[in-house]
């Protein structure tokens, strides 16, 4: 960074006094039932569309008043700050509604990955789209025969002139029915092992040849969504990163995922829900459980205070260690696992606080209601994101050192490793 630049970079304590004086003339009190629970039902389809469109009119806002985008380069609609000046919006957020259902994934990580590994011409023309509230992207990676083995991927991509056609299906991607574009891994070569096989495409997601199918999940939930692409045009210059190079771009794209709630590119109100405390939702439970002087449920409470301040202060510890070079960007694998693990953890403390009202409910018990489909949802921590299993492994064999886990598929053809007859491609 340039001598100058420092010298014209606006003060972290003058950009808080301007972000503090625009969001308290502004912006409203942010919505205390928001991001209760584990994916509750989301009410009826309209009712989700206007909340999709309040999102993109609250972030436009934040864009005309200088507020979006902090350390995004200003060529490309950003302000080209630092970490702190995101931290002091985020901190200045904290009560307040703004765009917090765009952040993920949309900035973190498909506009980072763009960032990282897009053309000038690629960011230029979706980068300030982004930051405005006019693109909403998701991340197509999941595969129905895959699980979390994204490297395993059988969609395929083949060229086609100035053109790839991209076949087959990703499931599990969130909020797809309602967004513009995705980042999309697929295969571009059967005959080499499979991390090297692998393209990554920009799609967007009203295309021809593109069905989204939604999935109901047993809360109610139809957030998720599974796509179809059958003979999907997508231009090389949608093309992101190398060809046959797409781990190389995958591999990040994990790591600004598993980063997601500490990136410089999210803007994230401290003490949200979505940022990860969860302790007025509990406190809430025990309340309307009768519960909160009972010296079990303190002790519950007290662990559950105690699981967020250590998760807190790993996740600063982590990124640190990653901003500084002291840890490698494996290192994100360490604040994943700690994060599914409380987040389970604590869903299963909310109701234990629930007795019978647990099991059968009625409008009469408050918060209790629910807190029995949350429980029965409470793995979704563990596997959203990538599995805490594959967090354990990446934590042993790239951040420990120890050995690897033992594959015959190493050297093997990618067309030659066995699959079931449904997802073998061409």
């Amino acid at each position: 960074m340039s001598t100058q630049t420092v010298v014209d970079m606006e003060s972290v304590e003058h950009f808080r006094t301007r972000a503090r004086d625009w969001i308290r003339d502004n912006l409203g009190p942010t919505d205390p039932k928001a991001n209760i629970g584990v994916m509750r039902a989301e009410g009826p389809d309209e009712d989700e569309l206007a909340y999709v469109a309040e999102q993109r009119a609250l972030q436009r806002r934040l864009f005309d008043a200088g507020l979006a985008g902090i350390c995004f380069p200003r060529e490309y609609g950003g302000q080209g700050l630092t970490r702190a000046h995101q931290r002091a919006l985020n901190e200045e957020l904290a009560g307040y509604a703004y765009a917090e259902r765009l952040q993920s994934p949309t900035f973190v990580p498909c506009a980072a990955v763009l960032l990282e590994f897009g053309t000038e011409e690629q960011k230029q023309r979706h980068i300030p789209a982004i930051l405005k509230g006019e693109e909403i992207w998701m991340q197509m990676l999941s595969e129905p025969s895959g699980g979390s083995d994204v490297a395993g991927a059988v969609t395929s991509a083949v060229r086609d002139g100035d053109d790839w056609v991209l076949n087959g299906s990703k499931i599990w991607t969130t909020g797809a029915w309602w967004s513009d574009w995705a980042l999309c891994l697929a295969r571009t070569n059967w005959d080499v092992p499979k991390h090297r096989g692998l393209t990554v495409f920009m799609v967007p997601l009203d295309c021809v040849g593109m069905e989204v199918n939604r999935i109901e999940l047993l809360s109610g939930s139809r957030e998720f969504c599974q796509e179809f692409m059958t003979d999907v045009r997508v231009p090389d210059s949608d093309r992101i990163g190398e060809i046959n190079d797409g781990w190389t771009v995958g591999t990040r794209w994990m790591f600004h995922e598993r980063m997601l709630s500490n990136s410089p590119y999210a803007t994230m109100a401290a003490g949200s829900t979505q940022r990860g405390t969860k302790m007025p939702e509990l406190l809430a439970v025990a309340r309307d459980a009768g519960r909160l002087n009972d010296p079990v449920s303190r002790d519950l409470i007290g662990e559950a205070r105690m699981l967020e301040l250590a998760n807190n202060a790993l996740q600063h510890r982590v990124v640190q260690g990653i901003t500084t070079g002291v840890m490698s960007d494996q290192a994100a694998s360490i604040a994943r696992l700690m994060a599914g693990l409380m987040s389970t953890r604590l869903v299963t403390i909310i109701y234990e606080f629930t007795g019978p009202a647990g099991a059968a409910w009625d409008d009469d018990d408050g918060t209790v209601g629910d807190c029995a489909t949350d429980y029965l949802g409470q793995q979704v921590w563990c596997i959203a994101g990538g599995t805490t299993e594959m967090a354990r492994n990446a934590i042993s064999e790239r951040v420990l050192g120890m050995p690897r886990e033992r594959t015959h598929e190493q050297n093997i053809a990618f067309r030659d490793i066995p699959k079931s007859r449904s997802t073998s491609g061409s």
